[in-house]
């Protein structure tokens, strides 16, 4: 489980096409800190480290995972949010995030507010209900709070500290983010389906 409060950015260093999957190998900003089958998040996708040592590691990202983040779209130099999961003895900043991306939303309008940034995406029409006034949600990896919604436009701000710390910086129009909607939200309405069948 993570908090979606970004650890660290680092780049993508390779790219490699394996059947149906993806390896991807990364900058290591953890150093001996990394560990084999630790879950890491990588914008907002949680993945297995496979292999490390003190300079890079490697995880792969199955064809579903592919097919339902942007992660099917990294390039070597790209910039990518971390952030390994929760432990139990810590304060949880943040919201409860699963590192299970929900879909992909193509960002619309970035404008500047004069002290802070106000991001306009575009989500998946099938997906509104899951986003209310003032609720959380997972972009990239990153957890952040609804200004607004209206039909399928989701407006967010970016605070100075989350744009220099995390790839939001690169952000650009027509561009896509994974979205991980809120967990209890999606629990909720999948026990409303199920009663009201």
């Amino acid at each position: 489980m993570f908090s979606g409060i970004v650890e660290k950015t680092v780049k993508v260093l390779k790219v490699e096409k394996e059947l149906t999957n993806k390896i991807f190998t990364l900058e290591n900003p953890y150093s001996q800190d990394i560990y084999i089958d630790q879950s890491i998040s990588h914008n907002g996708v949680c993945l297995t480290v496979t292999h490390f040592d003190d300079s890079s590691y490697r995880v792969a990202a199955i064809k579903e995972t592919l097919e339902v983040s942007n992660l099917d779209c990294f390039e070597e130099g790209d910039l990518v949010n971390l952030e390994r999961c929760v432990q139990a003895n810590t304060r949880m900043d943040g919201h409860m995030v699963q590192g299970h991306v929900d879909s992909i939303a193509t960002i619309k309008d970035i404008k500047d507010a004069n002290g802070s940034w106000e991001v306009t995406i575009e989500i998946p029409i099938d997906k509104k209900h899951l986003v209310i006034h003032k609720g959380s949600i997972a972009i990239n990896g990153i957890s952040l709070t609804v200004m607004s919604i209206e039909e399928n436009l989701v407006k967010v701000a970016i605070i100075p500290y989350t744009y220099e710390h995390t790839n939001v910086k690169n952000w650009e129009a027509g561009g896509s983010l994974n979205i991980e909607f809120d967990v209890i939200g999606k629990y909720v309405m999948a026990y409303m389906e199920r009663i009201n069948n």
